[in-house]
């Protein structure tokens, strides 16, 4: 029985295809976050905008995708055309952000980031179904922690280029840089081959001991398995305390100077942390075979510390040193986050609608933190900030460890 089931799964794709995903992660890497903190250097530094201002053009991008993000999953498990697609949200995301340099009206820009977010929406699960589809169960493990592999060394050369254009050019740039991205993903990801992609797996299906029209619709089985439920809650806990830290860190880094300094030092957070990220997500996706629990509260566990530790030094050198921290939980939590997901929909057909309500939450954390953080900056200051989201951090570290099963079988 096992046998039977380990040889419907393997799949041989091509070269050319497993090399193409290679660099579709890569250069998706900068493109499906949109512009981030970024985003409220330049509203900043260059716009004069206040914070309260800033946390709510920050929340669009992530509102829109909580809007749009389950219904991406369910269309991604239906559609036979994700490479098309996954085209098309690539190129929205590029003229956005073109039109926030060139109108940066208050509108635009907060329509812009609108956009970013629906077409963002659909990457996360997008990306996840063409994995699936092209290596299977079997090899999904190794094969998403080469994802994430690749997608963190496109943030550091994103983030390295980002820093230099914003210093020695303009911080204008680095939104042009991320619409070049967006071009070369999705050559990329057309690259891939569409005989390679198998689509009934890429949507979980496929086991044979799941019996057709037996199993509850989507929403009937999402809302009652307790697990997906409760890791579900942790992640919005999670990315809710989580969200709002680095734009806070850079916005604490630009008071008092100009905006290529500001760039440069956020540069170098996200270099820090991506840099980090490289290693840990391959070493994850090696080590997720013997479990996948331990491992996640690992990720979730040096969330509290980063948020405590922000608030015991003004010292840039020392600031943009712990994140290293966000290293380690973003490169932990980018690769589980997927597998723990398979393991709970496994032969059921709803990978990447499971996905899709699950980056629902994930949204729905992070837009509102970004938001709810700007309010208590705007009152309390950033020491107040970064101390309310370490207590939530620690809630959602609680959920995990009490709640959330080991979902590897």
């Amino acid at each position: 029985m096992i046998d039977t089931a380990q040889q419907a799964d393997t799949r041989q794709p091509t070269a050319t295809s497993l090399n193409a995903l290679d660099w579709a992660n890569f250069f998706l890497a900068d493109v499906r976050d949109g512009l981030g903190p970024y985003l409220a250097i330049y509203l900043l530094t260059s716009r004069h905008w206040h914070a309260q201002n800033i946390g709510l053009a920050m929340s669009v991008m992530g509102i829109a995708t909580v809007i749009a993000q389950t219904p991406a999953g369910i269309f991604v498990d239906q559609t036979q055309k994700k490479r098309l697609f996954s085209i098309v949200a690539s190129l929205l995301i590029a003229t956005a952000s073109l039109l926030t340099i060139s109108l940066p009206t208050f509108g635009v820009i907060l329509g812009g980031q609108a956009m970013m977010g629906v077409a963002a929406a659909w990457f996360t699960p997008a990306i996840a179904a063409i994995t699936l589809g092209l290596v299977g169960h079997q090899a999904l493990d190794r094969r998403v922690g080469r994802n994430e592999t690749f997608n963190h060394a496109g943030n550091v050369f994103a983030a390295v280029l980002a820093g230099l254009i914003g210093y020695y050019v303009r911080s204008e740039g680095i939104f042009v840089l991320l619409a070049v991205m967006s071009l070369l993903s999705s050559v990329a990801v057309w690259r891939i081959r569409e005989d390679d992609i198998d689509h009934e797996l890429a949507r979980g299906d496929g086991e044979s001991e799941v019996r057709k029209g037996d199993e509850p619709s989507g929403w009937r089985a999402i809302g009652s398995n307790r697990a997906i439920l409760f890791f579900a809650l942790a992640c919005v806990l999670f990315h809710f305390a989580n969200a709002a830290m680095l734009p806070l860190l850079g916005q604490r880094l630009a008071n008092g100077i100009d905006a290529g300094t500001s760039s440069a030092y956020m540069s170098a957070c996200i270099i820090v942390a991506q840099v980090v990220m490289i290693p840990v997500s391959n070493v994850t996706g090696r080590l997720a075979p013997k479990g996948r629990k331990r491992l996640l509260l690992i990720g979730f566990a040096v969330l509290p510390i980063r948020g405590l530790l922000y608030t015991l030094t003004n010292d840039p050198i020392l600031l943009v040193t712990i994140q290293i921290l966000d290293g380690v939980g973003a490169g932990i939590f980018g690769v589980l986050s997927i597998l723990i997901v398979s393991d709970l929909t496994k032969g059921s057909g709803l990978f990447n609608t499971t996905q899709g309500a699950i980056a629902t939450a994930i949204g729905l954390g992070a837009s509102l933190s970004n938001a709810f953080a700007g309010v208590i900056v705007q009152r309390s200051g950033y020491n107040t900030a970064f101390l309310t989201l370490t207590g939530i951090a620690v809630g959602a570290l609680a959920v995990l460890w009490f709640f959330v099963p080991e979902t590897k079988r």
